[in-house]
Formats: C-alpha cells, sequence, structure tokens
C-alpha cells in the first residue's frame, strides 16, 4: 500500500473515566508525514486518548477511523501498521532487550539495526539481561527501542522521553523525524518540547478538568 494514503482520524471523541467526563468533542486527523503531540494537565487525558486511539479503550461517544474505515471493521489492519508503548511497556520479561527486538521485527519480516537502536537508548550494556531484571528507566527505553525497529507505519508513544537525558531526546528526535520523512505516523503525548520538525507537528494541548 502507498504510504501517502495511510490516515488515523477522530470524530467527536467523549473520553471518561468512571462517572468524571476527562474530555468531549475532540476532532482530528493524523496523515502520513505528520506528528500530533497531546499535551496538557496530569489527569486530563492525555493517556486515555493515546490508549483509545490505537484501540486498546473505547470512547464513550464518536469514532476512530484508520483509512476511511472504523476501527472496530478494520483493527486487523490497524494492528499490522501500529506500534506501541505505553507505561506497561510491552516487553517479554523472559526475553533480554536484543531478544525483544528482533522478536518484534521478524513478527512483521522486518530487519533491524539493533546494535544502533541499543547504543541510541543506552542499552548496550544490558541488551543481553532479562528485561524482567531491567530497572523501570531500562525497560522503558527497551520498550521505545522495540516501537523504533519494528518497521511499523503508525507509532503510539505515551511519554517517550522519560528517563531519557539530553542526548537521548535529540537522539530520539532525529529518528522521529527520520520516520515522518519516509510517510510514517507518530502521536504522541509528552510534557516537553518533542523535537519534531515544527512543519510535520500539530500539537493538541488538552485542557484541565475541574475538580
Amino acid at each position: 500500500m502507498d504510504t501517502a494514503s495511510y490516515r488515523l482520524e477522530w470524530r467527536e471523541l467523549a473520553l471518561w473515566r468512571g462517572d468524571r467526563c476527562l474530555q468531549s468533542g475532540l476532532n482530528g486527523q493524523l496523515e502520513a508525514g505528520q506528528a500530533l503531540t497531546v499535551r496538557g494537565p496530569n489527569g486530563c487525558g492525555k493517556t486515555t486518548l493515546i490508549r483509545t486511539l490505537c484501540g486498546l479503550s473505547q470512547p464513550e461517544t464518536g469514532e476512530i477511523l484508520w483509512q476511511g474505515i472504523a476501527i472496530h471493521r478494520n483493527r486487523p489492519d490497524l494492528h499490522a501498521n501500529l506500534a506501541y508503548a505505553g507505561h506497561s511497556n510491552g516487553l517479554k520479561g523472559d526475553l533480554s532487550t536484543r531478544e525483544n527486538l528482533r522478536f518484534a521485527a521478524v513478527l512483521r519480516g522486518r530487519h533491524t539495526n539493533q546494535n544502533e537502536l541499543l547504543h541510541g537508548l543506552r542499552l548496550t550494556d544490558c541488551a543481553d539481561l532479562p528485561t524482567r531484571n531491567l530497572s523501570a528507566g531500562q525497560r522503558r527505553r527497551a520498550a521505545l527501542a522495540r516501537v523504533l525497529g519494528s518497521g511499523a507505519q503508525l507509532w503510539i508513544l505515551d511519554e517517550p522521553f522519560t528517563n531519557l537525558d539530553a542526548a537521548g531526546i535529540e537522539w530520539l528526535g532525529i529518528r522521529f523525524n527520520h520516520h515522518l520523512s519516509l510517510g510514517g505516523l507518530l502521536l504522541m503525548a509528552a510534557h516537553q518540547a518533542s523535537q519534531v520538525d515544527p512543519d510535520r507537528e500539530t500539537v493538541l494541548d488538552l485542557p484541565g478538568i475541574n475538580a
């Protein structure tokens, strides 16, 4: 499929947590070569929106479309083209970081330059340890490496810059921009500057929730 045709769209989304409405009337779209960065105060629904747009949570109202088709009817194609790193990391704890990267790439029929990813995210020294034995910060960076090496068209990331130093943030920004230059899509929640080319980025500022 031509990468120029990839498109994620959402219409009139309402997000709730329990009996509280977090956000309503959310509309937007993300196309090939574009990034959307979601910002806002803690508790405003950034993670809920990220999870909803990749099909892990259901909106209270509204619809989400991938390739112009509602995701409940197009879920296999969405998931075949999506890589997600949230707070749970999604790593196989019995496998090393290197093995997790290899497993994710093989699933998509990809070859990944593991050494570049491991070096860029400061994981070389622990690359062959089971990920269950890594620190929280190391596991977080390993989850990022898994997404970056997946070959997926759509990257969805929740706070990707957490536990990265300035050099790591700069390196990640370079990877983001390269992904977008190839027609990839990037959706992330972040508190800080994204390092993405501003000509390719849209920022969505979610308002806080009144008590």
